[in-house]
């Protein structure tokens, strides 16, 4: 701080409360990260502050399709709240999917869509006391989960990719975003996710090293499709992979530097699956916590 001072016009004010809308509880373990006022803000500006609540963000389902359905009439309604959800994201990652799916819909959203969002409101007025933690770990491996849902559009046949990763034990970034281009197989799609998650294991890499806390072994990236994971280590170009060459090139050449290995996690146990599609209500929930999603442990507030 002192050094910072002589170079800046600079006031201390103290440990961290708020930033942005975001509210900082120190605990025992380390930081509480939540939105919970803003949370309850877009309750009662949606107008369901009675509404029955819902254990997920979404449905098993998931997709909805442009096509069907009767326009909403409210479109700037829509467009608000929707937005007012992706700001949520930033310490709800267990809604990013949600969120990603009815933001789809903005510029021409059905009744079914607002359905679809009220839903996330429903959830959020059960659970909107939940945050991220960020805990004292002694790891500081980084650990990438990736997952794909292929073909998952019902209208443009597009696949939807999902990451998540771990700094020691804290998660720092996540995603959950439609592909820009069609997949013509579950490994393409799987693998173009692959090559998204070790793009911004690079730039993370970098960051590390940009904050004098470089770390040295490799990131481990799990993926719970077995041509995906070949693909990366086989040195062979087989003619169905030439349309994904540059994606190949890109792991595999982080994968031959030793920056990066790509391991399979079976699919029962891939956290990213979160990311790209519905889940039953006990398998969210479990994600959700693996997330480090929770709620605020009143004994343990204010110790840190």
């Amino acid at each position: 701080m002192r050094l910072l001072s002589r170079e800046f016009a600079m006031k201390d004010l103290g440990p961290l409360h708020s930033f942005l809308g975001i509210s900082i509880v120190r605990t025992s373990q380390g930081l509480f990260l939540t939105q919970q006022a803003y949370a309850n803000a877009i309750i009662t500006r949606s107008v369901l502050t009675k509404c029955n609540p819902v254990s997920t963000p979404i449905d098993t389902v998931g997709k909805i399709s442009s096509k069907k359905g009767r326009p909403y009439a409210n479109i700037t309604q829509y467009r608000s709240l929707a937005g007012a959800l992706q700001y949520l994201t930033f310490t709800r990652p267990d809604i990013s999917y949600a969120v990603q799916q009815v933001c789809l819909h903005m510029h021409d959203p059905k009744e079914v869509h607002i359905d679809a969002l009220k839903r996330i409101i429903r959830y959020i007025k059960d659970t909107s006391d939940l945050g991220l933690y960020i805990a004292m770990s002694k790891s500081t491996d980084l650990i990438a989960y990736t997952d794909a849902d292929w073909g998952g559009c019902p209208d443009t046949r597009r696949s939807t990719s999902g990451y998540c990763v771990y700094y020691g034990d804290n998660l720092i970034s996540w995603s959950s975003k439609c592909q820009s281009t069609l997949s013509r197989s579950s490994a393409e799609a799987e693998y173009r996710g692959v090559a998204n998650i070790v793009a911004e294991s690079c730039w993370l890499h970098n960051l590390l090293l940009e904050l004098h806390c470089p770390t040295s072994k490799a990131t481990l990236v799990f993926c719970d499709n077995i041509s995906a994971i070949y693909l990366s280590g086989n040195p062979v170009q087989h003619q169905r992979t030439k349309h994904i060459e540059m994606d190949i090139h890109f792991v595999r050449e982080r994968v031959a530097k030793g920056q990066v290995r790509v391991l399979r996690v079976p699919t029962r146990y891939q956290i990213a699956n979160i990311f790209t599609k519905g889940l039953p209500r006990l398998l969210f929930t479990e994600f959700r916590s693996s997330l480090r999603i929770g709620k605020l442990d009143a004994s343990t507030a204010g110790e840190y």
